[in-house]
């Protein structure tokens, strides 16, 4: 279940045969009731459609079946309001398995006005949630849009140059098409070398500093912990190796301990400058090189045989300076987004448990509307 829109694929549905079902008639669901999240996972709402009549519940659900003289959205807007989830969330046990009983759900206390005041109520967020989500959607998309956008800048920057105008040639590499014909294209292992990171002991890994000398523990994902020792002396990148950190890319300043879910590149040589090759080998996208068995791996010799472009060194500070400011412009487009999304979501939240508490009359809205 999503918070309202409820199941929105069949495919993910698990399915058993009638027999089976008419054993379970107690958790039999039909159009207008309401189904609510009761595990872990508690307070999602939906109502059930069409599709999903004579359909049965989990333990992890609860069916409320409205009585006749109230209004079935009504109530769903009820249980979505965040006085309801107050309620549920004074009531719940359990510190590693957090669930609502079915006693605490029954007794959750509701406003219940005139019907026809529900519908009102209930007409009303309908519409005006639908508004609010079409405006998150916008947002999100913008979001979406903006990262596209920043990995485009990325990708062009380091595989093309700045210069539009420049002479370019074929780089024989599939990744990288046509590259200016004054850069270079090299293998990784000519200007670095490439090692696993070294295991630590959970004993040394500790989840905050305790002390100044305290150093990062870096992995594929980046930071982990901290402990008292490094094994690192220069500037590196670590390049997740394994699993679904498969091609993640960090750099990494002294003092460090990379642990061995990444691989440490180590240059070797004043061809390339550490910021501009950690841009490119995102832009390679090394999880497509991992070997797909058990779970994804990426070996030493794998990422050593990488060919990357390699442009004059000036070159590579002027793109990574360029990144670095396109990348804060649309860091601050991408963070306005966000903050629209959030100020939306508290405007939803409220209005929801103002409408269905009466804290603003929703009367003439919607009857002005109807008109």
């Amino acid at each position: 279940m999503s918070e309202e829109q409820g199941v929105t694929n069949p495919e993910e549905l698990q399915r058993t045969s009638a027999e089976i079902a008419a054993g379970y008639s107690r958790s039999t669901i039909q159009v207008g009731d309401i189904v609510i999240s009761i595990g872990p996972s508690f307070g999602k709402v939906m109502l059930v459609p069409t599709w999903l009549d004579g359909a049965n519940l989990t333990q992890g659900t609860a069916r409320v079946s409205t009585r006749r003289n109230v209004d079935v959205r009504y109530v769903f807007w009820v249980l979505r309001s965040i006085r309801s989830f107050a309620q549920w969330e004074s009531s719940v046990g359990g510190a590693t398995f957090r669930a609502l009983n079915l006693g605490p759900l029954s007794e959750t206390v509701i406003p219940i006005p005139p019907v026809h005041e529900q519908q009102r109520i209930s007409r009303f967020l309908d519409r005006e949630t639908a508004k609010i989500d079409a405006l998150v959607a916008e947002q999100r998309r913008l979001i979406e849009l903006l990262k596209e956008k920043r990995q485009a800048v990325i990708s062009h920057a380091v595989t093309k140059g700045l210069n539009p105008d420049a002479p370019m040639k074929a780089s024989g590499v599939e990744w990288l098409g046509e590259v200016p014909a004054h850069w270079e294209v090299r293998p990784l292992k000519w200007s670095s070398r490439c090692a696993s990171g070294k295991a630590l002991s959970n004993e040394h890994l500790e989840s905050l500093p305790d002390q100044v000398s305290a150093v990062p523990v870096i992995g594929g994902n980046g930071l982990m912990g901290y402990s008292a020792e490094s094994n690192i002396e220069q500037p590196v990148l670590a390049i997740g190796r394994v699993g679904a950190l498969c091609g993640n890319v960090h750099v990494v300043n002294p003092p460090a301990w990379i642990t061995d879910n990444a691989l440490v590149l180590t240059l070797n040589s004043v061809k390339h400058r550490i910021e501009y090759l950690a841009e490119s080998l995102l832009t390679r996208r090394l999880n497509d090189i991992a070997s797909k068995t058990a779970q994804p791996l990426i070996t030493g010799s794998q990422l050593s045989d990488q060919r990357v472009p390699t442009p004059p060194l000036n070159e590579q500070e002027d793109i990574s300076a360029f990144i670095r400011q396109q990348g804060e412009k649309i860091d601050q487009l991408s963070n306005a987004a966000y903050h629209a999304v959030e100020l939306l979501e508290e405007r939803r939240t409220a209005l929801i448990s103002a409408a269905v508490t009466g804290q603003i009359d929703v009367r003439g809205v919607v009857d002005a509307e109807a008109a």
